[in-house]
């Protein structure tokens, strides 16, 4: 595996906090009684991803925070890029509509600069939360898709027809994991991390068919319910913002070098290194590795 030069969307948390509760790990209670620390803690923390993908020669360009969206932070929920096309999401919930026309505008702009060549909407009024529930897997030449709660499994007919590539709809079964980057994440050289109880038994099986078992590196609980699986992998270096002894050995073995940047004020709003980025410059390719999966 070589050294991969990465272009990612961030931004800097000035008005991020837990404010509601739309998903398990967020309360806005526990967040208020120590908002001073957190608010700090959020900052730091976000400081050293950016150092440590900036450590591993990546590009980052940024989305101007906006008062009142705390959740804007989590640029991986802004859109689904590919080959320089973007599709800007649209949100379940109406305490993240507000971010639609702020990433809307980034990504305008990221066009006006030349970095993105074409911006398109879903059609009709399918839910899509971008990168969050549409993660490429760059050997397969494939974007896996969760749906359930918070995209909708139709979505993955406009997305397959837009970017021309196979999308495969996985539906998520524990509303801890309820984006498909919290449960799922394909590592450069082939090999797929992800989360076994996230998924229902079909969305398991879908897995099980087109990841060879080698390929296959099931994340413990421990560590899923930290985050672990909500990873960058950028060439051999996989940023995580935590990763136990024994993911961290199979990693190890398969040739990753694991940096870990403890994200625990985010977590609180159920998000880590993957949610907190979105690479801009993936490209799909023909001839694409087809991994010899068999179910077992």
């Amino acid at each position: 595996m070589t050294a991969t030069t990465a272009r990612f969307l961030m931004c800097r948390p000035d008005y991020f906090a837990v404010d509601y509760a739309i998903n398990p790990w967020m309360n806005p209670k526990s967040w208020a009684s120590e908002s001073t620390i957190l608010v700090d803690a959020s900052r730091r923390e976000w400081a050293a991803l950016h150092r440590a993908l900036a450590g591993v020669g990546a590009a980052i360009e940024l989305v101007p925070p906006a008062p009142r969206l705390p959740d804007l932070v989590f640029t991986a929920n802004a859109a689904v890029v590919l080959d320089r096309k973007a599709v800007l999401s649209r949100f379940r919930y109406p305490e993240r509509r507000g971010e639609e026309k702020p990433f809307a505008s980034v990504f305008r702009a990221l066009q006006g600069r030349g970095l993105i060549d074409t911006v398109e909407t879903l059609p009709g009024d399918l839910v899509l939360e971008g990168a969050g529930d549409c993660v490429w897997d760059r050997t397969r030449n494939m974007f896996w898709m969760g749906y359930g709660p918070r995209s909708d499994r139709e979505a993955a007919s406009p997305i397959k027809d837009i970017f021309g590539v196979d999308t495969v709809a996985l539906e998520l079964a524990d509303a801890r994991f309820y984006h498909l980057d919290t449960a799922l994440c394909p590592l450069s050289g082939g090999e797929v991390m992800f989360v076994p109880a996230a998924f229902t038994p079909e969305g398991l099986a879908q897995i099980h068919e087109r990841v060879a078992p080698a390929h296959r590196i099931e994340v413990p609980m421990e560590d899923a319910c930290r985050l672990a699986a909500n990873a960058v992998c950028a060439g051999s270096t996989v940023v995580t913002s935590h990763c136990g002894a024994h993911l961290r050995h199979h990693l190890a073995a398969r040739g990753y070098q694991v940096t870990t940047t403890p994200l625990s004020s985010f977590l609180r709003s159920g998000g880590a290194a993957f949610c907190l980025t979105l690479r801009l410059d993936w490209q799909s390719r023909v001839g694409a590795i087809e991994d010899d999966a068999a179910v077992a």
